[in-house]
């Protein structure tokens, strides 16, 4: 380079010479661009001339330096461009492009020859005029490109507005024109980076300003503090567009563009583009909030935004004009320049800065530019121009839908979903559309917006729920394919449609992650520390790992925790009930109007005046505008007013008549009748009329209601094809003459009418969301299907457009979701079609990836159902998956395919992953497991066991498959070949591969990890399946029990509270397997147990814990339930091995192994006796004591009662009770002694350690402390002999009852006094058997007359003895009760039972007698008067027989009855006493009733009564002799008879002395009172007087005889006619002889002689000397007795009775009557001193 010479003088010199030397110059159309170019040299070279003496440099200068200069010679380079000469304007164009690019030509300057425009506008216009179109030289072309990117890339020359605009079109027009391929890349790539530089330049422009402003706001606070303002230098510095002015230069600019190859132009031209820009397209971060409130407003705050504004807009607007009619041509400039600019848009859209994505010019230019523009392209039938405006959309969907809320609605609704639901859209749109889908469902954001945005809104459409619906009908199959399409088309299609409901699946997971827990991340055992915890991956096959499940807990999403407050799930889920709410009401509305809005009134969505219903019709476009048009035009008063209010709510203000017309008529459609035509049009005209009353068009509403009326005939007449003849203007005008008030209205006015309706024809408002048509079936051809498309296509692009425009200015809120809990009605609402989808690809293809995609999809659905705890949904899911493993499916195993291996894998896998959510679900995959372990018997080729015989049908109630679906030779039988076997045996083979056995182990092994709900369920589940397993009929399995006792193994670490509730379940299940019939399933389910509880309980037992009894209930159960002796066995050997190695250990558990032993004890088996009764003799007592003949071992070693007394104490009454059974067993009699024995035993424990049980509080804590020994203690003991006592037979019993009485005996003074009220009312039990109802068996009887013989005496004479040992502390509490209880015994028809209650009352008051009270002594009385009262047989005086049977007694019989007991006199030597009776009261029928001579009711009857009547006989006669023996005790009445008697036969003459007065001091007399004394005689000589009014009656005993009542003779009483009177006399006379008694002398003496008076008397009338014989002794004693009176007092007798004593003379008596006699009368006559001697 010459030294002083610029670089941009040498440019200038060296394009001007160019120029001046090429051989066109010459041509005389280039004088004048010659002539400049001579001047500019000229020029140059004085300007070179005059800077000579300057520093040059290799260097160019500073770029300012030279800017007026390069300026002023741009004419000869205007002019060259100007020229025809393709080489002329290269030179020109290549000089230009270099001199701004080195920033020589800034054009800065105002131009010269246009005012209010710099010269740089001229260039550029210079420049974009070298190109004339598609004839433009190529290399003039592309020089056009270079110097137009560099204009536009320039940092030192600014271009705004239209000249950017410019550059834009003309690059634009040469891509378009331009038939070199080069020239085209370089265009379109040209037209990208200026673009991309007009953009990214706006971007840093408001960046860089937000930087200053919040620079200078820091600046302001810190000038407070005395800062400094560094920055203003700076400031100074940059370009007004804020840019570094650095020149950048590089060492290609040199070079000459035409010697380079095309191709590297193109890079080169990048290259360029990109060095110019690098500086400025640096992103940077700008704040959606950052500008300033004019920009919010759409005024530009910088002239940059207004360039890119307007080069978006042009771009938009270029994209909309319509392709020429016929089949697009791809190289048509149409074509190619919609394709473009699409492109450009996208491109534009792409790399959007924050400027662009906020500014409201820019989001209102997509709304009313770009969105109009892509509804008409979205419908194209160019694919490329389709898949275009697809992918603009998707990056509006994810860059800008918070501003485009309903313009992505209608780009749903009016085309992706409609192309993909209409069968005429090709398969190429299909396709685009699906893939378009992919993406977006790909996006958790987006997805869960959509559905918030859309399905929650009430007035927008349900986009998520359709595009739910469509892809699944296309993942089904079932969607409208287009004609054509091949099979490999329609399976990808349907592939592609899986894939999209999986993603969306997958973004629902995603979403709502943070609710999962992974089983395996934690551990429910409390004890050990579990290994490392498992991963969640199962041979990298069907994990959910890629979406990041897994690790869910961990996530780092903070925008998915802090939900913004307009995002309230709440809130969102009620606008969608109230959605469903309002289409169901519309819907309704629809079909029947009235229906519709009574529904949505009642629901409260709509109000009920006709302003609210008018408003309704107004707002909701999803009305059917005929219903509507129908409803208003009604003539009810109530469809009236909502007309007029409907009408009344349009504003016609300033509107023409026709706008107004139109705007009245687009709300619904008119209905065909003429009245309501007509009440319409007048309500609108008018309306009309009072909205412009200024105006002076129409006289009256009647005319603009005729007018409006005509226009509508109009209308109809232009736009229907069915009119055929159309009305002219003319026509229409001579139609509306004199409408006006009988004017004319102008002409002009009803010509401007006519043109305005055949132009533009009235119609509906458009709405969107008319189905596609689904008539395919209509289709024959592709060229059929392509008009049809094209007819559809039309419609959609005119519903979107017009949709699109009406939506432009429309401000909508946009939530962006945030909160997880909106993922549960999502799935709410789709899982069906999504299931539908999955079900019918698992079941329909083999085809490996739709396998996979829908168990994908079903595991995902698995997990959002799992999370949000959706229990019909989950178990849908689960259930389906079950179905397609084949294995618990009614379908055949041979149909296994590869499909259903991994269904089987999948399952597993969502066992593992989800076991916590899956609830009452486990049982289907229980039951796939249990399946399963049967198919990999094939697959292993191990043939299953299986019965002998023929095969039966499997139970119905067995779920699955019959085992011998499982055999190979049962399948080879059923007609499949040996290679489909083989094949058959490979696919069953994969079900045991490595992996799955792991995987289901993992699963078991696993269920530690569940938490307390899930293994509770889990366990349900899994006894379930066992159950169904083991109740097969011909092959019941073991597997599920065996997994059983496995995960009760690896759970029994958990804490108590999760275990006891697992082992409820469990527990119950041992029960009933335990019971199974098969004996080897029960075998084993005990063995199990054995083991599980040993285990258990060597874990030990708190005090006051119930665990161990919970846990060893099952042994009682089954103990209880199953009767077979080998189980039962069993089941005795694992509890005694228990009690043996583990007894240490044992607490509760105690209650159940003496549960066990105590229904052991009443086994049949001796070896189940014997083993149970040896381990509880070990238990309770020394163990040499139970080893029987243990003669070396001396040594006795201490029980375990003695070393764990207070671990035993709880079951202490089980123990005893347990004991009294093994007593009761009648089989056993030795171990029953034994029994007694060891019950004894436990006796001595408790008086042996009282203390213990008033510290052991037990299960019952309302109990006192002072009580408890007695509660849990003596109680137990003493009420189990008691049933001993009542149970067993009579060895054992009377052993019982000497133990029973022997530990009172012993122990008794111990006992609280309420401690023996309780007692005795066990005591008083034995005689209950005795107040069971009678049975009429001989068996019963004679068992109840033993059972009175024996125990009851035996047991009556005990309680006298134990109530007289504690007679001070019985007597206040029970004296009562034993005299009730004695009471009851005597009143009973049982003569044993009532001779020993009389005994026992005997008995009592003689033993203890000495110590009553008075008041006992009174009670005592009582007792006896009331039992002599309630035992007298009165009936023996009243029984009549019925009068029809007593005509057939015959008085014969008498002599044909055999032994029977009597009364009469005759038997009196062997009469009935206490000693000697045993009669059974059966004995008092006579034969003849045997015989049937009385009816069999009758003698029944009869004999009962008889029996009654006869036992109280017996009983007086006891009472008497009781009585007797109390006051005088026992036996002393008969020695004094015998006495009495020897002494009247040997006719001793001796004073009769009073010898047995010592005797009766024994007796109680001397502690009785004289009113008790009297009491009783009172009972004695009632007593008498009835047995003498008996025996006095012949009539009476003569019917009774008759009747069968008698024995060897008539019935009589003189047993008791004498003994009550013997007795009376005995207790006269001793009162008389008392001197301590001296105040009731008197009334005794009194008594005395009325008594024997009438006795006397008595005697003398007796006309038996049977019955007189009876009375000898009688009379002995009488006589005997007064002879043993004071003189005094005998005097007053004998007086009394002497006459009746000569009486007796007269009668033939015998020797011992005659001598005591003798000795009276003796007597007699020395106290009356008749005689001296």
């Amino acid at each position: 380079m010459t030294t002083g010479i610029k670089p941009h003088d040498m440019f200038l010199t060296r394009a001007l010479e160019k120029i001046l030397s090429d051989k066109e110059i010459k041509k005389s159309y280039h004088s004048q661009l010659k002539k400049a170019c001579e001047v500019a040299l000229e020029e140059l070279k004085d300007d070179s001339s005059d800077n000579g003496n300057q520093p040059s440099s290799a260097l160019p200068q500073p770029q300012r330096a030279g800017f007026v200069k390069a300026d002023k010679y741009f004419l000869p380079f205007e002019l060259a461009c100007q020229s025809k000469c393709a080489r002329i304007v290269n030179i020109a164009l290549d000089c230009l492009q270099k001199l701004i690019a080195y920033g020589h030509l800034t054009g800065s300057a105002e131009d010269s020859t246009t005012p209010g425009k710099l010269l740089i506008d001229r260039i550029v216009e210079t420049i974009c005029g070298c190109f004339h179109g598609p004839q433009t030289d190529e290399g003039v072309q592309l020089q056009i490109i270079k110097a137009l990117l560099t204009v536009v890339t320039s940092n030192t020359c600014e271009i705004h507005e239209g000249t950017v605009l410019q550059t834009v079109r003309t690059c634009y027009n040469i891509y378009l024109a331009s038939k070199n391929l080069v020239n085209q890349t370089t265009a379109k790539a040209t037209l990208t980076q200026m673009l991309n530089v007009i953009f990214s330049r706006m971007e840093v422009q408001a960046a860089q300003e937000l930087e200053e402003r919040e620079r200078s706001d820091s600046k302001a606070s810190k000038k407070e503090d005395g800062g400094i303002d560094v920055e203003e230098e700076k400031q100074e510095k940059t370009t007004p567009d804020g840019e570094d002015t650095k020149p950048k230069v590089t060492e290609e600019d040199d070079k000459e563009v035409k010697e380079e190859m095309p191709l590297e132009v193109v890079k080169e031209v990048l290259e360029d583009m990109i060095s110019q820009v690098t500086g400025e397209t640096t992103p940077t971060k700008v704040s959606g909030g950052g500008e300033d409130g004019e920009m919010s407003q759409g005024v530009f705050s910088h002239i940059l935004q207004k360039d890119a504004f307007l080069v978006f807009r042009s771009l938009c607007k270029l994209s909309m004009k319509p392709l020429a009619d016929g089949p697009p041509d791809p190289k048509s400039h149409e074509l190619r320049s919609k394709v473009l600019s699409l492109q450009l848009l996208l491109s534009i859209l792409q790399n959007a800065g924050p400027v662009f994505k906020t500014n409201d010019m820019f989001i209102n230019a997509i709304k009313q530019y770009l969105c109009v523009a892509l509804s008409k392209n979205g419908v194209s039938s160019v694919p490329e121009v389709f898949e275009l405006s697809l992918a603009i959309f998707l990056t509006l969907l994810s860059n800008f839908k918070q501003h485009l809320k309903m313009q992505i609605e209608v780009f749903f609704k009016e085309i992706f979903l409609y192309i993909l639901e209409t069968p005429s859209s090709s398969f190429e749109h299909k396709w685009m559309v699906i893939q378009a889908l992919t993406r977006i469902c790909a996006d958790a954001q987006c997805v869960v917006d959509i559905y918030l945005n859309y399905d929650c809104d009430l007035a927008l459409a349900n986009i998520f729920e359709r595009l739910v619906n469509d892809l699944s009908k296309i993942a089904q199959g079932r969607q409208a394919l287009a004609l054509g399409a091949t099979p490999i088309q329609e399976k990808s299609i349907r592939i592609k449609g899986l894939e999209c409901l999986v993603s969306v699946l997958k973004c629902m997971v995603e979403w709502s992650k943070d609710l999962y827990v992974n089983p395996h991340s934690q551990s429910n055992l409390g004890q050990e520390k579990m290994p490392n915890v498992e991963t969640d991956s199962d041979s990298g096959k069907g994990t959910m790992t890629s979406y990041g499940s897994v690790n869910s807990l961990n996530t780092n999403d903070g925008s998915q925790t802090a939900s913004t407050p307009m995002d309230n799930p709440e809130q969102f889920e009620t606008q969608k009930q109230q959605k469903e709410i309002m289409e169901t009401g519309i819907d309704m509305f629809n079909k029947k109007p009235k229906r519709g809005l009574q529904y949505l009134q009642e629901q409260g969505m709509l109000g009920t005046s006709p302003d609210d219903l008018a408003e309704f019709f107004h707002s909701e476009d999803r009305l059917d505008k005929t219903v509507i048009g129908d409803f208003l035009g009604e003539n009810e008063k109530f469809n009236k007013e909502v007309m007029y209010a409907y009408v009344d709510q349009l504003d016609f203000t300033e509107m023409d008549f026709v706008s107004a017309l139109r705007r009245f008529l687009e709300g619904f459609r008119l209905p065909g009748e003429a009245q309501k035509i007509d009440r319409l049009m007048e309500k609108f005209a008018s309306r009309y009329c009072v909205c412009n009353s200024n105006t002076n068009v129409f006289a009256s509403a009647d005319t603009a209601y005729v007018l409006a009326y005509s226009i509508i005939m109009l209308t109809t007449d232009l736009h229907s094809p069915q009119v055929i003849h159309k009305m002219t203007k003319e026509q229409y005008i001579k139609m509306n003459r004199g409408i006006n008030d009988s004017k004319d209205l102008p002409p002009e006015y009803l010509s401007a009418i006519y043109d305005e309706i055949a132009g533009n024809e009235i119609k509906m408002k458009v709405v969107g969301g008319v189905k596609p048509n689904k008539s395919s079936r209509d289709i024959t051809s592709d060229k059929q299907r392509r008009l049809l498309y094209n007819v559809e296509m039309e419609h959609m692009a005119t519903t979107a457009k017009a949709l699109m425009e009406s939506v432009s200015h429309f401000q909508s809120n946009f939530t962006s979701a945030t909160h997880f809990e909106h993922v549960r009605p999502m799935f709410k609402m789709a899982w069906t079609p999504f299931l539908a989808a999955f079900s019918v690809g698992l079941q329909d293809c083999d085809d490996s990836n739709i396998a996979t995609l829908c168990l994908d999809g079903i595991r995902c659905a698995i997990r959002i159902a799992c999370i949000f705890h959706m229990e019909l949904e989950r178990d849908a899911y689960v259930q389906a998956l079950a179905r397609f493993t084949l294995l618990t499916a009614s379908s055949s195993l041979t149909d296994m395919k590869t499909k259903n291996i991994d269904t089987i894998k999948t399952l597993i896998s969502v066992a593992h992953t989800d076991g916590n959510y899956l609830g009452k679900s486990w049982l289907e995959i229980a039951r796939c497991i249990s399946q399963l372990e049967l198919a990999q018997l094939i697959g292993t080729g191990v043939k299953p066991r299986s019965n002998k015989g023929h095969h039966r049908e499997r139970d119905m109630q067995n779920a699955g498959h019959p085992l011998e679906a499982f055999d190979p030779e049962v399948i080879a039988k059923g007609g499949l070949d040996s290679k489909r076997l083989a094949n058959l045996q490979e696919q069953m083979g994969e079900t045991s591969s490595q992996s799955v056995v792991v995987a289901v182990d993992r699963i078991f092994t696993g269920s530690v990890k569940l938490d307390g709900d899930a293994i509770v369920e889990f366990v349900k589940a899994l006894c379930q399946v066992s159950m169904d397993e083991l109740s097969s009929i011909n092959h019941p399995r073991m597997f599920s029990l065996t997994k059983i006792v496995e995960i009760s193994y690896y759970n029994m670490g958990r804490i108590r509270l999760q275990w006891s509730r697992i082992w409820e379940v469990i527990g119950d299940h041992f029960n009933k397997v335990g019971c199974n019939p098969n004996e080897d399933i029960a075998f084993f389910a005990v063995d199990s147990l054995r083991q599980l509880s040993m285990k258990f309980i060597e874990k030990g037992e708190f005090a006051n814990f119930r665990f161990q009894k919970d846990f060893l209930r099952p042994f009682e159960h089954i103990m209880k339930r199953n009767r077979s002796p080998t189980i039962r066995d069993m089941v005795v050997r694992c509890v005694a091995q228990m009690v043996n190695s583990q007894h240490a250990n044992i607490r509760s558990g105690w209650k159940n192994i003496f549960g066990v032993f105590h229904l052991a004890a009443s086994d049949h088996e001796e070896g189940i006796v014997e083993l149970a009764f040896q381990t509880t003799g070990r238990i309770i007592f020394a163990s040499s004591a139970v080893v029987k003949g243990s003669d070396t071992d001396t040594v006795c070693e201490a029980s375990i009662c003695e070393k764990h007394f207070a671990s035993i104490i709880d079951s202490f009454q089980d123990a005893v009770k347990c004991l009294s059974e093994f007593a009761c067993n009648a089989a056993f009699p030795d171990t029953s002694m034994e029994a007694i024995r060891l019950i004894r035993n436990c006796a001595k424990y408790v008086a042996e350690k009282p203390r213990m049980f008033k510290d052991h509080g037990g299960e019952d804590l309302n109990v006192p402390e002072e009580d408890r020994v007695w509660v849990r203690g003596w109680f137990p003991v003493l009420f189990e002999l008691s049933c001993v006592i009542n149970r067993c037979k009579l060895d054992v019993r009377t052993r019982g009852l000497t133990v029973m009485f022997e530990i009172m005996k012993t122990y008794g003074e111990t006992f609280a006094s309420h401690w023996w009220k309780d007692l005795f009312q066990i005591v008083f039990r034995i005689f209950d058997n005795m107040k069971l109802p009678e049975q009429q068996n001989e068996h019963f009887k004679t068992k109840k007359a033993e059972w009175m013989t024996t125990t009851c005496n035996h047991a009556l004479y005990a309680i006298v003895d134990v109530f007289t040992q504690y007679y001070e502390i019985l007597s206040p509490v029970l004296l009562t009760e034993l005299y009730n209880q004695l009471h009851w015994c005597v009143k009973q028809d049982n003569e044993q039972l009532a001779r020993s209650g009389t005994n026992c009352l005997e008995n009592l008051v003689i033993s203890n007698g000495s110590k009553f009270s008075s008041e006992v002594w009174h009670q005592t009385c009582s007792c006896m008067l009331d039992i002599f009262r309630s035992t007298i047989p009165t009936n023996l005086l009243t029984w009549r027989p019925d009068t029809t049977e007593s005509n057939s007694m015959r008085d014969s019989d008498a002599d044909e009855s055999q032994d029977a007991v009597s009364m009469d006199s005759n038997q009196d030597n062997r009469a009935l006493t206490r000693a000697d009776s045993n009669h059974s009261v059966n004995s008092t029928i006579s034969q003849d009733s045997r015989d049937h001579k009385i009816p069999r009711s009758k003698v029944s009857t009869d004999q009962k009564l008889f029996q009654g009547l006869l036992i109280k006989c017996v009983v007086q006669l006891e009472l008497i002799q009781t009585i007797d023996d109390i006051v005088f005790f026992p036996a002393t009445s008969k020695k004094e008879d015998a006495e009495n008697l020897a002494a009247a036969q040997g006719g001793s003459s001796d004073d009769l002395t009073d010898g047995s007065q010592q005797k009766e001091d024994q007796g109680m007399y001397q502690y009785l009172g004289s009113d008790q004394l009297f009491l009783l005689a009172d009972c004695l000589l009632e007593s008498h007087k009835f047995a003498k009014a008996f025996n006095s009656n012949h009539e009476q005993r003569n019917i009774l005889w008759k009747a069968g009542f008698r024995g060897k003779a008539k019935p009589n009483l003189l047993k008791q006619e004498t003994q009550s009177l013997a007795c009376l006399l005995r207790i006269l006379f001793r009162m008389y002889n008392d001197d301590s008694r001296i105040n009731a002398w008197k009334d005794v003496e009194n008594m005395l002689i009325t008594v024997c008076r009438e006795s006397l008397e008595y005697y003398l009338s007796l006309q038996s000397d049977s019955h007189r014989e009876a009375w000898g002794s009688l009379m002995i004693l009488l006589i005997t007795r007064l002879l043993k009176l004071p003189d005094d007092r005998f005097k007053v007798h004998a007086a009394a009775y002497y006459q009746l004593m000569c009486e007796v003379i007269m009668f033939d008596l015998k020797l011992e009557m005659r001598s005591t006699l003798r000795k009276f009368f003796s007597r007699a006559g020395l106290v009356c001193h008749i005689s001296t001697s």
